[in-house]
């Protein structure tokens, strides 16, 4: 970028055919600086072996309602078999209508993820938005201990 020092003639100053790349340069480099940061937390390839969990058990209601995935992929509304297309019918009856009441989770260990997200999904079109995920408790013996004989 070249300067003049020269006077101007008649007082006006001349005008400049050159384009001030400096703003773009900054922008360029902000952009540049935020993709450098953003593009390692938009790549997920880490295969994920998800242990128990350890956290304290939160205390539950007097009757709740426990939503089982078996391994065939049926769903049990407590103990009693209930059909995907009456879920929301059966989930109002037990509940009363009470949308804010929790829905336990369980799922067997069989089971694949994109079957859970799918019932999970039909209970958020149900309109019951509070949903626990049940799991094992870590007792400290390990999990892969099962139950004993």
């Amino acid at each position: 970028m070249a300067v003049s020092l020269k006077e101007p003639q008649d007082g006006d100053l001349g005008e400049v055919s050159e384009i001030n790349v400096t703003p773009f340069i900054d922008v360029i480099l902000v952009l540049l600086i935020i993709f450098m940061v953003a593009a390692p937390l938009s790549t997920v390839d880490v295969a994920v072996d998800l242990p128990v969990s350890n956290a304290q058990p939160q205390p539950r209601p007097d009757t709740p309602v426990f939503l089982t995935v078996k391994g065939d992929l049926s769903l049990a509304l407590g103990n009693d078999a209930v059909p995907r297309e009456a879920l929301q019918a059966t989930l109002d009856q037990r509940t009363n209508r009470d949308r804010e009441q929790r829905v336990f989770l369980r799922a067997d260990g069989t089971v694949a993820y994109r079957e859970l997200m799918e019932v999970m999904n039909l209970l958020r079109d149900a309109g019951y938005l509070k949903i626990a995920l049940v799991g094992l408790e870590d007792t400290g013996q390990g999990a892969a201990a099962g139950p004993k004989p």
